[in-house]
């Protein structure tokens, strides 16, 4: 860490902290000279350089229009570095602390930051970055979970089958709606990803940048029963409609969005069991309750995509 912070020209003191993240290997890094930066190691193979330049593209786009995110460091025009096969790229380390999500205030100041984001996003396009869509998120993760042979013997029939069934009913509420929008989102937009300062949020992680509909990036903020989420998607549009337009259709989409980040979960982690920190960080995956439940919220799925929208305008 230290010869790699060397290497791009900082001054490493001593203080070294692991952060934690699953796919990428981070470290906060204090300096001689009293500043703290944050050090990302990119996953091998995860991502191609050219998906990884975009990444940074579109964060100092958002920086270059004073959006609250964290811009890596650049270096005579570079702002991804190798040392010793590992790329890595450097961040000035921001303090903050999670958003409360319960404070329809905070909801409202995040409508209107997502709504300059998105703004942003849709003045150009992603040609390395994956794309939101029902065979990467659905059909791929399913073929994985039931490859990797965590469903135990007894439940193997049942998740195949109601697994078949929500992407069955994903892709006709997909094909109802038409055409997904493209513009550039975030992609894993939820509160592990930003920092609330006093001046409001800070969006420290674009590493899961996408191009997809913009609600993929506010629907992770609902939660509760109909009365709470209808209420917490008023106080995001009290915001959002400030500096945007939001096409209301794309509120069809919202439980299947859900349902294909409930089966891209299990998923990831059934393919990063490899990496030592998964089994530490999910011990339960192995287990029969697991995935009861998880087959549970598939069939909790089924019926929510089939009962009108909870949110309307």
């Amino acid at each position: 860490m230290f010869t790699a912070a060397e290497s791009i020209g900082l001054e490493p003191s001593c203080r070294l902290f692991a952060l934690n993240s699953y796919e990428n290997r981070v470290y906060q890094l204090g300096d001689e000279q009293g500043e703290l930066w944050v050090l990302k190691f990119y996953r091998p193979s995860r991502w191609s350089d050219a998906a990884i330049a975009e990444e940074h593209a579109f964060t100092f786009d958002l920086a270059h229009a004073e959006l609250p995110v964290a811009a890596p460091l650049t270096r005579d025009g570079r702002s991804l570095f190798v040392h010793r096969n590992l790329r890595f790229a450097a961040f000035p380390y921001m303090a903050g602390r999670a958003p409360e999500l319960d404070d329809l205030a905070t909801l409202t100041l995040l409508g209107r930051t997502l709504a300059r984001i998105h703004a942003i996003g849709a003045r150009a396009r992603f040609a390395h970055r994956p794309v939101l869509s029902l065979s990467r998120l659905g059909d791929q993760a399913r073929a994985q979970v039931l490859a990797t042979g965590f469903v135990p013997e007894a439940l193997h029939e049942q998740y195949a089958r109601v697994s078949e069934q929500v992407i069955g009913r994903v892709r006709h509420c997909f094909d109802n709606f038409g055409a997904l929008p493209t513009v550039r989102i975030h992609g894993d937009c939820h509160v592990g990803n930003i920092l609330w300062r006093a001046s409001g949020p800070l969006f420290v992680d674009l590493d899961d940048c996408m191009s997809g509909p913009r609600i993929q990036d506010l629907w992770m903020f609902l939660s509760g029963d109909a009365a709470s989420q209808q209420a917490s998607w008023a106080a995001l549009m009290e915001g959002y409609e400030l500096f945007g337009e939001f096409d209301f259709a794309e509120l069809t989409l919202v439980e299947a969005l859900r349902s294909l980040r409930i089966l891209h979960h299990a998923a990831w982690i059934a393919n990063r069991w490899g990496d030592p920190a998964f089994p530490r960080a999910f011990p339960w995956f192995g287990d029969s309750r697991f995935w009861e439940r998880h087959i549970s919220d598939l069939f909790e799925q089924l019926s929510a995509m089939d009962d009108p929208p909870i949110l309307s305008r």
